[in-house]
């Protein structure tokens, strides 16, 4: 049978307050994915369970608690990772990634990474001069590579920015869009312009706009020109074609860092069309100073419902693509049991 063991830790009311969640729902969290009982007596908290399981809920509790007392609001997406972080018996790392703070937005909000692989994705920005930030919606490829541009631009590491995508529809045709060119295009670029607002602030935006400091335009003004000095953004890159992405990389000049990002998961390109981004991830995975960064549900950042749903889709097509191989499997072996029988 295994040891069951009850551990005490002290917590003061204000992070208790904190670390609870509303109703007690983090705790009752906890206490589900960790086995354990989790019960608060006048400020002593005590956690009972297999010995195993109340050392890891005392670990990340203690490591909550630790979070708190940096002034940071307590989230689900905080208890969700450190949950599953001490599933992989991996200690502190809601605090290693908590300490990386790249800049703050205009309402005073730190800017950081939240889970370890956007530590990794933001320590390999800071190291190459080219960085692949790939995964699904929602882990802050983009969010963190703005924040990089904007805090390098503010400290004169580089003279511009310049953010760009391809002007493609996701999966429906829009027809033809109003106003002039500059009105047709802001709609593809709308999440660029949202996080260059947050960050920096519209009005710091709009000024260093006009002087040609900050561009964000699509991906086709791309062509023909040499970018050096800058810190260069391509996002949405899986709509890319080759032609285009090859383009886009032979643009870099002297004293530039690229991040691209992208999502080989959802693809608009038209049905059999061949995207930029899968060729460079074979063409290019050998260079040196060039970085893939491979994001998971894992990093999801969003509402917690957002990483179900990511892990959801994961499971389908992983189910859906063993279906299609052992089809095509059967297929094979019909048409060698032809052939033998002739």
């Amino acid at each position: 049978m295994a040891n069951t063991i009850q551990l005490t830790m002290e917590m003061s009311a204000e992070h208790m307050q904190n670390i609870f969640g509303e109703r007690d729902s983090y705790i009752r969290k906890i206490e589900n994915d960790l086995d354990v009982t989790i019960i608060n007596r006048d400020g002593v908290i005590k956690i009972t369970g297999e010995e195993y399981n109340a050392k890891k809920a005392v670990r990340l509790l203690s490591e909550l608690t630790e979070l708190s007392k940096r002034g940071n609001t307590i989230k689900e997406q905080n208890v969700d990772y450190g949950i599953a972080m001490s599933k992989e018996n991996k200690s502190d790392v809601l605090l290693s990634v908590d300490s990386d703070c790249i800049c703050h937005t205009m309402n005073g909000k730190a800017v950081k990474p939240m889970t370890l692989g956007q530590k990794e994705y933001v320590d390999a920005i800071r190291k190459n001069m080219i960085v692949f930030g790939l995964g699904p919606a929602g882990t802050g490829k983009t969010y963190l590579a703005m924040a990089m541009a904007i805090t390098a631009f503010k400290n004169e590491e580089v003279s511009r920015i310049i953010l760009t995508r391809p002007a493609i529809e996701a999966g429906e045709k829009l027809g033809f869009l109003p106003g002039d060119l500059q009105s047709k295009i802001d709609p593809y670029l709308r999440p660029l312009y949202d996080a260059l607002y947050q960050i920096m602030g519209a009005e710091s935006f709009q000024k260093n706009m006009e002087k040609g400091l900050i561009e964000v335009a699509p991906l086709a003004y791309m062509r023909g020109r040499t970018l050096d000095n800058a810190y260069i953004i391509l996002d949405e890159a899986q709509n890319t074609t080759p032609a285009q992405m090859k383009m886009f990389l032979t643009r870099i000049g002297f004293g530039s860092k690229v991040i691209i990002t992208g999502d080989i998961s959802q693809k608009d390109l038209p049905v059999g069309a061949q995207s930029g981004l899968d060729v460079a991830l074979r063409v290019l995975k050998d260079i040196p100073d060039i970085q893939f960064c491979h994001l998971t549900g894992k990093d999801v950042v969003r509402h917690p419902l957002v990483q179900k749903i990511v892990c959801a889709y994961d499971n389908y097509e992983k189910k859906e693509k063993a279906r299609e191989e052992r089809k095509a499997a059967r297929s094979r072996e019909k048409g060698r049991d032809r052939r033998e029988t002739k």
